[in-house]
């Protein structure tokens, strides 16, 4: 629900802190393994938890998270089971706001109103549908708002001010800035070039602005966190997936320290930041 996003952000301007936003796969490296991180993700950190859709052609997405979905598919993933884990997930966890990111074609098969009536049950709070442009808004962002979900929108550096208002006008929860151009994980972004966009999309909404593509490590964090309402991190995490497989590419416990370890480190970069004045 939208009211968990709203919560969780008013409850971080309220201590004067920006968030951190965490991105794992659904069923990466399995179902189980990936379960046990969902579920340990909060404690460790995360103040809004991003789930992937496993999709066979992540267009947008950089060879960390490509090789997550195929892993998560190889493993026999799928949209039912992806609802299924927030179904568990929601049964320990009533508050922190969980949205899955994806590729229409998922939804799409699994039929729309299917899909959103099945997430809404099982807990979801958002979407962010990264092949969707506002101009299908028709398809699924106005069904999913109907049925109480956010439609979170992404901007890019090349999204200029006379783009903007579009992307904006059924966008819902937060704002998800793509501070590079590219795919995922492919580079730094630079904080000062990230402190003038967020002051620019901040004149067009009152919305959060969470900031991610390119951050891996404690320090980029708090960089980050000075520019912005959150930071979103995703390649670093799956990377941290991916290394703690075993030569037969099992995971376990091994996997669940390994993120909940990372998690608590950019965790800690994220609260020395403090919200940025953009006003």
């Amino acid at each position: 629900m939208t009211i968990r996003i709203n919560a969780r952000f008013a409850a971080l301007r309220a201590v004067g802190r920006p968030g951190l936003v965490t991105f794992v796969t659904a069923g990466d490296p399995d179902y189980a393994t990936s379960l046990a991180v969902l579920k340990s993700l909060p404690a460790a950190g995360a103040d809004v938890v991003e789930l992937g859709m496993p999709f066979s052609d992540p267009m947008a997405d950089g060879p960390a998270i490509q090789a997550s979905s195929l892993r998560a598919l190889h493993s026999g993933q799928t949209m039912v089971k992806t609802l299924a884990m927030v179904r568990e997930f929601r049964n320990g966890d009533a508050d922190t706001p969980l949205v899955l990111m994806g590729y229409y074609n998922p939804i799409y098969s699994y039929g729309n109103a299917r899909f959103l009536a099945d997430a809404k049950a099982a807990g979801v709070d958002g979407l962010i549908v990264v092949d969707l442009p506002p101009e299908a808004d028709d398809e699924l962002c106005l069904p999913a708002i109907t049925a109480g979900l956010s439609f979170i929108r992404l901007a890019a550096p090349t999204t200029d001010d006379r783009r903007l208002p579009a992307v904006l006008a059924n966008t819902s929860g937060f704002v998800y800035y793509v501070s590079l151009t590219g795919i995922t994980g492919a580079a730094l972004p630079d904080p000062e070039r990230v402190v003038s966009a967020v002051k620019r999309i901040k004149r067009h909404t009152a919305l959060p602005i969470a900031v991610g593509f390119g951050v891996k490590t404690a320090s980029q964090a708090e960089a980050i966190g000075r520019a912005a309402d959150a930071v979103v991190v995703g390649s670093a995490i799956v990377g941290a997936v991916k290394d703690s497989l075993g030569p037969d590419g099992r995971g376990g416990e091994k996997t669940v320290k390994a993120v909940t370890a990372l998690v608590a480190e950019l965790a800690t970069g994220v609260r020395s930041a403090r919200l940025p004045a953009v006003n």
